[in-house]
Parts: C-alpha cells; structure tokens; sequence
C-alpha cells in the first residue's frame, strides 16, 4: 500500500496491523550507527556531534489512518530532532486535498493506550525536537532511551493523486540534560464557597494547534471574568504542566484534553494531570468505551465536542452512552449549534418519559488564536466551592447555564404553590396537576432580545425581554415534564430564531 525508497535492512518488510483499534501500516524505517563497537557507551569513547536521516514514501488514498516509521535509537542520544514535509497537489472542486498529521512515540512503544506516547502536533507544526530538558510545545520532554521509536504520520486526508512524504529524523548525541520535575495547577482555588462559577473548558494554546500561550489565555480569561478553564490540547498532555504561575485565588486551572478521533472529537475534561487518553481509534473499533473509562478513572467527564460540526471528522459518531454532558454551543452561535440544541432537547425528552438518562448542555469557546474570544461562550455552575471535583459534581448534575459573557446572567426557577421551590438541574417533586411558576431572571441581555421557554412538547412561551427583566409563566407538571430558558439574539434570517445569546439547562416538573 505504500511506496518507500528503503527497501533493505531489517525494516525493508512493510506491515498492515490491525491494533484492536485503526488499521496502522509500517514502512521502512531508519537505524543509526551504534554510539561504538560494543553498542553502549560504558565501553567506548561517548559520540559527539549529530547524524541525519531522510525517509521518503507515498500513500495512495484510502492508505491507512496511521503510519509507523520505526527509528532505532542507539546509546548515548542526547535529542531526536524530526521534521517533514508532503505534497499537496491541486484537487478537483469539491475532493479534499492531502493533510498529513505526525506525532512521536518512544521505545516503549505504540500500543493503543500505552506508555511510549511523546507527542502529537496534528498538522500544525512541521519539525519538533525533544530531550530531557525541554521539548516543543506538543510533546512531553524526558529522556531518549535507546531502542525502536516511530515518528507515526496520520494522512488525514489524502487527494486522488496519493500523498508523497518526506521525514527528516535527526540524533544529538552527547550528555543528557537533566529531567524536568512537571509543576502541575491546584485543583482548588479560593473561590466564594457555594456560588455559580464561570468557565470555558475547551481551548487550545501553542501546544497544538493554537497561537495563544498559556498566560495569554490566563489573562484573557480573567479579562472575559471567567473563574475557571480547562486546558484541552487535540491528543496531547504537553500543556498540563505549562500553566505554573498562572493560576491564582482568581482562577483555577483544570487539566484535560481534547481527543480528536476521525469519527469526532471529546473533552476530556477535568481529567487528573499528566494522564494521556488515547485517539486512535474509529466509531467501528469498538474502542471508545475503554477510554471512556479511562477518563473516568482519571477523574474527568465524557463531553463529545461540537457534534455536529461540519470540519472534517468532527461530528460525533460513537452515541452518547458514555457521556456525563454534552457540548451544544461551540464558539460563536452558529447553524451546527442550532442542530445540537435540537438533537439534545430531544434527548432531554426521553430522559423526561424515563427512557434515557439526563445529560447536561455545556457551551465553550474551542478558541485557538484571534479574533477568537475566550469565554463566547462559557458555562456558569453552581458549585459548593472553586475545585475541580465542585465545578464537575455541578456540571455532572446539570447545575448549569450557558451564556455568550460574563456580562450575561440568568436566574432560572420553579416554585410551587406552597413554597416549594427548585432550580437549573433540579426537580420539583409536586404532583401532576399541581400549578407552578417559572420565573427566570436576566441581567446584561443584548437589545431586542427575546425570551422562551421550552419543554417536552416544544417552545410553549415566547416573549419579548421585559424592561424588568423579568418573564414569569405558568404550567403544570401535566403540561411540562421539564422547562428550560433560552435568551436569544433579533433573529437575522426569516423565519429563523436569533443566535443564542444564553440558555440553562432544564428544572424538571413532577415526581419522578
């Protein structure tokens, strides 16, 4: 399946593995000189200097998801330096163009969900190094073992003309630097004690494929008056530890990672720091569960990422048995957004009638570099304190509204006639006939916006936003199984509802 220009030495056999999880092909690989006669450095003089390899190859389309090219590492290689290159041929109207990712795994191998990953880029850089010490934003610094390592390409997409490759793999050799200890953010700040918190939990900084640095984003976050974020490098670790100095009483910093399959992509949110979660994998695989599970074991949510997102690979194609929420709102309000909410207001009817389980709508930036905006838009949780384990407990129970600012807030509530009282992800228990009153409460709403209240049969109440502020309704748990609020926007279109401009999610009605 694959035309490589080394066609001898112990990598000259080409092999189609089937992992338990996407097909991987393996080329012909490099090996480097041992550092002397003997193969380790104890019994000869230690090397100096830097010895460059070229690898050269073509994949036709339909080529695997991923393609391993070994390396064989000697003694005494102080950094493994890499850079690539490919074609990108023009493509008819309409047929996508070649787009090559790479990544790095080390000696200790690339078993879907093992130790040896190092580092993944996508295909937003084209060289990295890493050593002990340092390495490039993406990849995890630590030490170069010897033994057999893999540059692995993911052609992501591959034109009709096939896609040639080149990969430059370049060995330092002298004395290792010394290791790095990671510093990694508190999972508890100051805080207000029980209190609604605002978060963004997906964006992406230089270490994928982001332009923003770490403290970019921390003082663009306290800018947007955001509580809380969560780093979500695409299939990487890299940034957990890049955050020292940036959190503070202000801000905590939750750990994570977006994990970009090519069937779609889930936040991996809140997860413990340094722990990786693994990507390769396709909806037929089977794999996804697994590492769902590693996600809780980790201690984060399931959170399937914009699932109706057009991008290639992007929408979500695994279900949502796994899930703890559900990302509805993806950067600025857009017709993808809109087909989100639909298809959850759906899932929030089977849960009502008993035939499914509740799972929250989140909204976040996804921001990578300007004129992106950090917190349009985030997710305000009612939580007992500022920590990772309140703001998830809140997210995980519903205990959430959606906003497009900080400057936008929404209080949202069921009473009962007898002063029964409930609020967003919470229950009032009354019986069926028994009247309440929804009352929802808005501060900051952009001009000409409207209000609407939305249940199990539908949008049942619609008014302009009153000058107080303040749109009451009443109904009955007979008539409304749940309700929920939306603030939107003018609408821009006929026929069309505005953007969203804020929406919590539902107070269920009745006894369950």
């Amino acid at each position: 399946m694959c035309d490589d220009d080394r066609t001898s030495g112990p990598f000259g056999r080409r092999a189609l593995l089937m992992t338990g999880a996407a097909a991987a092909l393996t080329v012909n690989g490099v090996s480097f000189a041992a550092a002397d006669d003997g193969g380790g450095p104890a019994q000869g003089a230690a090397r100096t200097g830097e010895e460059t390899r070229k690898v050269t190859g073509r994949l036709p389309t339909g080529a695997p998801d991923y393609v391993h090219l070994p390396v064989e590492v000697p003694h005494g290689v102080r950094e493994i330096a890499v850079s690539y290159t490919y074609d990108r041929p023009a493509t008819p109207p309409g047929t996508a163009g070649n787009a090559c990712d790479i990544g790095i795994f080390d000696e200790r191998g690339t078993d879907l969900g093992g130790r040896g990953f190092r580092g993944w880029s996508g295909g937003a850089r084209t060289e990295f190094f890493l050593r002990a010490d340092d390495a490039t934003p993406g990849y995890l610094p630590g030490p170069v073992n010897p033994g057999t390592w893999h540059v692995v390409l993911g052609p992501y997409t591959v034109a009709p003309q096939g896609l040639t490759y080149e990969v430059t793999i370049t060995l330092r050799h002298g004395p290792r630097g010394t290791p790095r200890t990671p510093t990694y953010p508190p999972q508890r700040a100051k805080g207000r004690g029980r209190s609604w918190y605002r978060g963004d939990n997906h964006l992406h900084s230089v270490h994928s494929d982001g332009k923003r640095t770490p403290a970019q984003i921390a003082a663009l976050a306290r800018a947007a008056g955001l509580d809380f974020l969560t780093t979500t490098e695409h299939n990487t670790t890299a940034a957990h530890s890049a955050w020292d100095g940036l959190w503070g009483d202000d801000l905590l910093i939750l750990t994570g990672e977006e994990v970009t399959t090519r069937n779609g992509h889930v936040v991996a949110m809140g997860t413990d720091p340094g722990v990786f979660i693994d990507w390769r994998y396709r909806a037929r695989d089977g794999a996804f569960p697994r590492f769902a599970r590693r996600i809780h074991r980790a201690g984060g949510l399931v959170v399937p990422a914009h699932p109706h997102a057009t991008c290639i690979g992007c929408n979500w194609k695994f279900g949502y048995a796994e899930a703890d929420a559900v990302e509805i709102w993806n950067g600025p309000f857009t017709l993808d957004d809109e087909v989100a909410v639909a298809e959850w207001d759906n899932a929030l009817v089977t849960h009502a009638h008993g035939r499914g389980r509740f799972l929250p709508g989140v909204g976040h930036s996804d921001a990578h570099r300007d004129p992106d905006v950090i917190g349009l838009p985030q997710t305000v949780v009612l939580a007992d304190d500022l920590s990772r384990d309140a703001i998830l407990d809140g997210i995980r129970a519903g205990r959430a509204y959606l906003a497009e600012s900080s400057a936008l807030t929404l209080t949202f509530t069921a009473t009962g006639p007898q002063g029964q009282h409930a609020t967003i992800g919470g229950r009032l228990p009354v019986p069926a006939s028994t009247p309440v009153t929804l009352r929802l409460h808005v501060t900051g709403a952009p001009p000409d916006s409207s209000i609407r209240f939305l249940t199990d049969q539908g949008r049942l109440f619609t008014t302009p936003l009153p000058t107080s502020g303040t749109a009451t309704w009443h109904t009955t748990p007979a008539n409304a199984a749940y309700v929920r609020a939306e603030v939107r926007h003018p609408p821009t279109a006929p026929g069309a509802p505005g953007p969203m401009a804020a929406m919590t999610n539902p107070v269920f009605l009745g006894r369950a």
